[in-house]
């Protein structure tokens, strides 16, 4: 009989990016690496078709690219709470459900975490959005529960959850040296979370935190949503997104909402999908855009669109300049321009409803006492920058904190164990 390894394995399962990080009693947490050095890994599955191989991270979004056969599985997480996770699709000739893709991908993270602990950790604390799914407390209380099934089936026997904004704001009062009222911003590939939180050197050594929770708030929105909003705009047109036919009528565009949202592209590489593409011909006046439309399909490049739109989004917020988009594999010399000023536009209305549910988080809080003291963040998309200038024109004057976006979450949950 193996003995339980003492500490608290804490999992960060995002819907773009997963981390973990390991926290032995009474000690300080660290984070662990899963590629090579690297500590944040994409949430993504490729089973290779070619010789039967599962990968996992970077590497399943390499072998897809490179053109292995094979499905890519991305954004996993988005399918906690909806009808589609007891549904099965075809993997390597068989029939596999999404539950279990998720539950092969957290067996991968606790071997990883075994290799690097040098036992197997059977006590861990999952990270949960404040909201897996809105307004449905069912199919939310739903998605917890199928991530607890998931834990338990690849060998975690003591599992608690912890939302992700508290668990960020655990790993940050660590810093403070005094204390503070902070909003923790998590916005990460599928949610974007807010906690009002009190935090300080003499708060953190009480068992009971739940008293200096002031309010959370979270809405289904995040970087995911941002990529399909900017990929609808800038990409889909070249295919035939919003194209007028011959009738003066507009081309469905069903297809083009479902090109470019992760988990949906592999149902359109399905023959009956391809088909009903190949039907639209009679839609377009112009038939050079159903000729990349088809390519797109039956060459599967819809994930390097994907791709190709979030790296353009991350390369133009990171500069705040211009990127391009090159495009040439499915047309030559093809490209689309990603702008600052089209992302702007683009996102408004997303990032106006995500600095609402903040805004409604700190009304919540009733802080009478006195101002934020700061606005701590972290999760990969609160580096975007058009949402930290709206939340810098929401909260004038409050200073903005940049966290670990990618390691502070699990941080938290291995320490927040211990609150």
């Amino acid at each position: 009989m193996t003995l339980a390894l003492p500490g608290t394995l804490g999992i960060d399962f995002g819907t773009s990016n997963s981390a973990m990080a390991w926290a032995a009693p009474g000690g300080t947490a660290r984070l662990i690496p899963l590629e090579g050095e690297t500590t944040a890994m994409p949430t993504a599955v490729f089973y290779n078709s070619e010789d039967l191989s599962t990968h996992f991270g970077r590497d399943a979004v390499a072998h897809y690219l490179e053109g292995t056969e094979g499905r890519l599985m991305r954004s996993l997480k988005s399918l906690l709470g909806s009808p589609l996770l007891l549904e099965t699709t075809v993997v390597n000739n068989q029939q596999v459900s999404f539950q279990d893709i998720i539950a092969t991908f957290l067996a991968t993270l606790r071997e990883r975490a075994t290799q690097a602990l040098g036992a197997a950790p059977t006590r861990v604390v999952m990270g949960r959005p404040v909201h897996f799914v809105d307004d449905d407390p069912e199919r939310d209380a739903l998605a917890q529960a199928s991530l607890l099934q998931a834990a338990q089936a690849v060998g975690f026997t003591d599992v608690t959850f912890q939302l992700e904004p508290i668990a960020a704001a655990l790993d940050y009062e660590r810093r403070l040296n005094k204390e503070s009222t902070v909003l923790v911003v998590d916005l990460g590939g599928g949610t974007s979370d807010f906690t009002v939180v009190r935090l300080g050197p003499e708060r953190m050594a009480q068992a009971d935190r739940s008293q200096d929770i002031l309010a959370t708030t979270g809405v289904h929105i995040g970087g995911t949503d941002f990529d399909h909003k900017l990929s609808l705009e800038q990409v889909m047109p070249l295919l035939g997104y919003r194209h007028i036919g011959p009738e003066g009528r507009e081309v469905p565009s069903r297809i083009f909402f479902d090109l470019s949202i992760w988990h949906l592209i592999n149902w359109l590489y399905q023959p009956r999908a391809i088909a009903q593409a190949q039907a639209l011909w009679t839609n377009y006046t112009d038939v050079r855009l159903h000729q990349r439309l088809m390519r797109v399909l039956q060459e599967r490049l819809g994930h390097h669109l994907a791709h190709e739109v979030e790296q353009a989004k991350i390369r133009c917020s990171q500069t705040d300049a211009d990127a391009v988009m090159d495009l040439s594999y499915v047309e030559a010399m093809l490209s689309a321009p990603m702008t600052a000023a089209a992302m702007q536009e683009h996102l408004h209305s997303l990032l106006a409803r995500t600095v609402a549910c903040a805004r409604e988080c700190v009304q919540r809080a009733h802080l009478g006492h006195g101002p934020l003291d700061a606005i701590y963040l972290t999760g990969g998309s609160s580096a975007l920058r058009p949402f930290q200038r709206a939340l810098q024109a929401e909260f004038a004057g409050v200073p903005l904190v940049e966290g670990d976006l990618f390691g502070g979450v699990a941080s938290g949950l291995a320490y927040s164990s211990r609150n």
